[in-house]
Parts: C-alpha cells; sequence; structure tokens
C-alpha cells in the first residue's frame, strides 16, 4: 500500500533539517512551446485536486542556481533549459492554509521566502517526471490553467508578466523553437506570449533588424514550391550577445 502524502512529508521532515537550508524555497514555471501552443509544466500532489508548480528545496552545499537546475532536472529529465531567476515571494501566510492540519514542529510548514524562476523548453522534447509526492505531472496550457495551490496562480502570472517584458530587451526563441522554423512561426510565438496580434512586417522588419536570425539556403518544401517559406535559425553568437547586451528596439 502506498504511503499518503501526509506521510510522505513526516518523512521528509526527519532528514531536511539537516540536508536543506530553512525557510528558502525555489518555484518553477517551466513555459513549453510548440508550434502555437503554450503550456506550463505542472504537479498534482497525492491527494490533491489542486496543482502546483514544480518546485523545491536548496541543498546546504549548493548555490541557489544549482538547485533551480537540478529540480528542473529532476522533473524533466533536461539538461539544457534556460532558466532566469524573476522574483521572490514572501508573504507571511502564503502556505499556511496547506499545511494547516500537520504539526507545527514540521519542516515543510516553517515560513518559507520562495525563489521564483522561470524556464524555457520544447514540450515535445520534455518528459515529466512524476515523483513519489505526486500524482501527475503534465503540460497544461496557460489558457486553460486548474485551480493551484498557495500562491502558484500569483507566481504564475508573474512569471508571465516578466516574459512580456523580457522580449522588449532580449531574444526569446531559442529554447522554444525547433532548430530551424519560419518567420511565421516565431511571430506565432511572439504574439502568444505578448497576448495580442502583431503586424506581420512591422515583425519582419524589427527580426531582421536585431541580426540574430541566419536565412537558410533552401525553403520549407510544402506543396508547391513558389510557396515555400524561407526557413531561419538563430546565430546562436549573435543570440547570446543580445541576451547579455539586450536588443536595440523592443516591442
Amino acid at each position: 500500500m502506498e504511503n499518503s502524502l501526509k506521510e510522505l512529508v513526516y518523512e521528509f521532515s526527519r532528514t531536511a533539517w539537516n540536508e536543506y537550508l530553512p525557510h528558502l524555497s525555489i518555484d518553477c514555471v517551466v513555459f513549453g512551446y510548440n508550434v502555437a501552443n503554450m503550456k506550463i509544466l505542472l504537479v498534482q500532489l497525492k491527494d490533491q485536486e489542486n496543482w502546483s508548480l514544480p518546485g523545491g528545496y536548496i541543498r546546504k552545499e549548493e548555490d541557489i542556481n544549482q538547485a533551480a537546475k537540478r529540480i528542473l532536472t529532476d522533473r524533466t529529465g533536461a539538461h539544457d533549459i534556460y532558466l532566469q531567476q524573476f522574483s521572490v515571494f514572501a508573504n507571511a501566510n502564503r502556505s499556511q492554509d496547506f499545511f494547516e492540519e500537520y504539526e507545527d514542529g514540521l519542516w515543510n510548514k516553517q515560513r518559507f521566502i520562495s525563489l521564483g524562476f522561470y524556464a524555457l523548453a520544447d514540450y515535445e522534447k520534455v518528459n515529466p517526471v512524476v515523483d513519489i509526492f505526486s500524482s501527475n505531472c503534465d503540460w497544461i496550457d496557460i489558457n486553460e490553467l486548474p485551480n493551484m495551490m498557495m500562491d502558484h496562480k500569483l507566481i504564475f502570472d508573474q512569471a508571465l508578466l516578466n516574459l512580456r517584458r523580457e522580449l522588449n530587451y532580449k531574444p526569446i526563441g531559442y529554447n522554444l523553437l525547433p532548430e530551424e522554423f519560419t518567420m511565421p512561426e516565431l511571430q506565432r510565438l511572439y504574439e502568444i506570449i505578448l497576448g495580442k496580434k502583431l503586424n506581420r512586417g512591422n515583425f519582419y522588419r524589427k527580426m531582421i533588424g536585431y541580426d540574430i536570425l541566419d536565412k537558410m539556403d533552401e525553403p520549407r518544401m510544402e506543396g508547391k514550391a513558389h510557396k515555400a517559406p524561407n526557413l531561419y535559425r538563430f546565430n546562436i553568437q549573435k543570440y547570446n550577445i543580445a541576451l547579455q547586451d539586450g536588443l536595440k528596439e523592443g516591442w
């Protein structure tokens, strides 16, 4: 017979005091994209109706980014995912209701300040992992989100807002799109993130002006040759410079 979530949490608590930093946790908003859909990775804990963001705690010997990467790898099996810290969530009662029926001495019931990270991935290349604490781990469309526990909907909203802001000065797409893509596919990604339609001509001129794309010699062959769309790929060297230095013109 499988242990309940409550039993597993109490078992975890007994060793957590020695292994992890107290009062600090990490919650990750993992954005996934493929062709025309933006999703986030959500976890449903055992015995729970509400869903949660993937998250975890920081080992005493880890730095923050190492911990976030470990948590993501444990949930996705992926190692090369764009990861960005974006905010801190420190409401005094952010987890109070969830642990209401647990003993006060429980490690997880102490006050935790959560470091918010967002990550970008192609969701068809990531296999969600169900651990011993959860019953489900799945990609959910950002327009069809279920009820979420604690303050995780607030964390998601803030992550999406920060992703939209980043579009104003940093390139987005390398970790979300296939290696080669068309300009309409790139525009669709930006429209989904921004939540609005963009003018096709203006989008094309801006993306070319950023000088981070290489045009492929051969178009994508789909039906008649004269209608085959041009293919592009990111120039990784210029893309990385733009990630560090920003872009000259935003949206």
